[in-house]
């Protein structure tokens, strides 16, 4: 089972636009031997969700697709079409800063599972301690289709002062993105929900 967890997580590396995956084991381990026969320590390889998410923006365009967009605040939903420039600045904070091997290795965990309720294998992110103010992001998830290797949905959670943002990433079809406020009891709510749909 490792055998395969590891030899799908490198052919998600190699082609990181079109694959992902997770299995019920844990991830492979960070360690290495040396000449010596003592381990030392290998730097975790992390999905670049960001270049992910950039290369379904380019796809978009290229396509020449008119997203969908719904707007839902108070239970009242507008719709509208939107330009693509409409949808690389909606999705803009989740593309900052980039999520990849080379800056969050050192403060965060990667683990993963298979979840057979939703048939996709997960990795999930999540900090390693108290994240520093220059990194807004707390948590992130990607699922990979177990049959097909390639990535369903990424879902990112950042925090922005007083307000959550949350991105799904539905790839190739939509994506949504739920704005929250904090509350002084600890919580959050709901304040604006956007839906941007690119197949229709």
């Amino acid at each position: 089972m490792r055998l395969y967890l590891s030899a799908t997580i490198a052919l998600i590396f190699l082609f990181s636009c079109n694959n992902n995956s997770s299995n019920a084991v844990p991830a492979q381990q960070n360690a290495a031997t040396t000449d010596t026969g003592q381990q030392s320590a290998e730097k975790p390889h992390f999905f670049p969700v960001t270049a992910y998410l950039k290369g379904q923006l380019y796809e978009i365009k290229e396509k020449g697709l008119t997203p969908m967009h719904y707007i839902t605040v108070n239970d009242h939903t507008d719709s509208s079409y939107l330009k693509l420039d409409g949808l690389e600045q909606a999705v803009h904070e989740f593309v900052t800063p980039q999520i990849d091997t080379t800056n969050l290795t050192a403060v965060f965990t990667e683990s993963s599972f298979l979840d057979q309720t939703i048939n996709a294998f997960t990795f999930t992110y999540n900090p390693k301690g108290e994240l520093p103010d220059s990194i807004p992001i707390n948590h992130w998830d990607v699922y990979i289709d177990p049959e097909t290797q390639k990535v369903k949905r990424i879902y990112i959670v950042k925090n922005l002062n007083s307000t959550i943002l949350q991105l799904t990433w539905q790839s190739g079809e939509w994506c949504k993105i739920v704005t929250l406020d904090k509350t002084p009891d600890g919580g959050s709510k709901v304040i604006k929900e956007e839906k941007i749909v690119w197949t229709y």
